[in-house]
């Protein structure tokens, strides 16, 4: 039977409005900041360009002190924001990518998330490279405290067709804090080295171990199944000799039936850089 991930929040529904006052200029074009109870978002993107066949744009949200938001895999509790691209003109895909995050205490449980502010990299992949891409984007996210405030905003930002260049260095920063591919580990990037499944009996664990730079101290494993299953919260076991950290989740009852055969996505995170990797579970 599938195990479904438990979500709550509290009723109330914070409609956005246009905030007046805005921080440091943004390095490209961005739309006005938008004010989200406890928070405050814009849109923005690089200079006109299309590098790798994509424009590079960002959705920032800072945060006011003591509030979180949700990455897109919340942990035991939250909402993961949404993303309707629908209205965008030019526009044959979008990507959007998100920075390590990290593990927060809360009631009932741990969520995964951002503390402060975050820069979510957009990939925007255009029809016609040689034609403006006017991006209309309908927000929903979650932003919390003791209880999660669902927020919404609209966004309209039109990107022009320009020679090559460099992208926003706000973009470019939050790039480099994305996850990356095991194949394309950096020096410092966590190494997965053993993923298994153990039983006993009818209990089944998922354990995860992972070379982590130095002695691995902040190191920290999430992991996302799909639609429908929900794996609980890896908790560190021990650490050995040469960064390696050891990890596992205790699945609930008949859950690592449902997963046989369905690829898992590990993400992980050092203080030194963080790296992605999938496993099929047998």
């Amino acid at each position: 039977m599938s195990v479904l991930r438990a979500a709550f929040c509290a009723c109330a529904l914070v409609v956005a409005a246009a905030a007046p006052a805005a921080p440091a200029q943004a390095t490209g074009p961005a739309t006005p900041w938008v004010d989200l109870h406890a928070a405050r978002a814009r849109l923005l993107a690089g200079p006109a360009t299309v590098a790798g066949g994509h424009y590079l744009a960002g959705l920032e949200i800072v945060l006011d002190e003591g509030w979180k938001t949700y990455w897109r895999m919340p942990g035991d509790a939250g909402v993961p924001p949404t993303f309707d691209w629908a209205g965008s003109v030019n526009v044959a895909a979008v990507r959007v990518l998100y920075p390590a995050p990290m593990r927060m205490p809360e009631a009932g449980g741990e969520v995964v998330g951002y503390k402060r502010a975050v820069l979510l990299p957009i990939e925007v992949t255009p029809q016609d490279p040689g034609k403006p891409v006017a991006l209309k984007l309908a927000l929903e996210v979650g932003i919390c405290r003791e209880i999660c405030i669902p927020a919404t905003a609209s966004f309209s930002l039109e990107v022009a067709p320009g020679r090559a260049g460099a992208p926003a260095r706000e973009i470019v920063a939050a790039l480099e804090r994305v996850p990356r591919p095991q194949a394309s580990r950096r020096p410092g990037d966590p190494e997965l080295r053993r993923v298994a499944l153990e039983r006993d009996g009818p209990v089944a664990r998922l354990i995860i171990e992972a070379a982590f730079d130095g002695a691995g101290q902040g190191a920290d494993v999430f992991v996302e199944a799909p639609e429908g299953h929900y794996v609980p919260l890896p908790k560190r076991l021990q650490a050995g000799a040469g960064g390696i950290v050891r990890f596992a989740s205790d699945l609930p009852r008949g859950l690592d039936k449902d997963l046989a055969g369905k690829t898992l996505t590990l993400t992980l995170i050092g203080e030194a850089g963080a790296s992605e990797a999938k496993w099929t579970v047998p």
